[in-house]
């Protein structure tokens, strides 16, 4: 693992439905914080939303800010070392979970790679991701965006 010498902007979604979800995101912002080379910024309150393209119970949902020295790379490697630390099982595609951490935005960083794509293919489509994201860095989040996903249900528990 190389750390970069300057930190970059990082914004993390974090979402859960298995368990107690609320509480596995609190814990989880500490794990986010206890990364090498990294500080936790800012955190977006917990929304409660329906699953998209999944079943099971309500998701817990959040965006973090992330001030990290990791490569993207790398700091993907670290968010899936949380994501198993925390139960993890990827039985079939959107499997309800105890943890999903997603890279959203890493800087302006643009990346086509296998294993990472940012920004985050999908995030432009999801209300529990631009709403939490809007509520800490609302410059990354276009009032037109925030339009597209206005019918989706979301609810702010905390």
């Amino acid at each position: 693992m190389l750390l970069q010498t300057e930190p970059v902007q990082a914004f993390v979604a974090l979402g859960a439905n298995l368990g107690d979800a609320a509480q596995t995101l609190r814990h989880t912002l500490q794990a986010l914080a206890a990364l090498p080379g990294s500080t936790l910024g800012l955190c977006s309150p917990l929304y409660r939303s329906a699953p998209v393209d999944s079943s099971g119970p309500d998701y817990v949902n959040a965006v973090v800010e992330l001030f990290t020295c990791l490569s993207a790379p790398d700091l993907l490697m670290q968010l899936q070392k949380c994501e198993h630390a925390a139960g993890r099982e990827r039985p079939y595609r959107n499997a309800p979970r105890t943890l999903d951490l997603d890279l959203l935005l890493y800087g302006s960083g643009r990346i086509d790679s296998a294993q990472l794509t940012v920004p985050h293919p999908r995030m432009h489509q999801r209300a529990f991701v631009l709403l939490p994201l809007a509520d800490i860095a609302p410059e990354r989040v276009s009032p037109v965006l925030l339009a597209a996903v206005q019918g989706q249900c979301l609810e702010r528990i905390d």
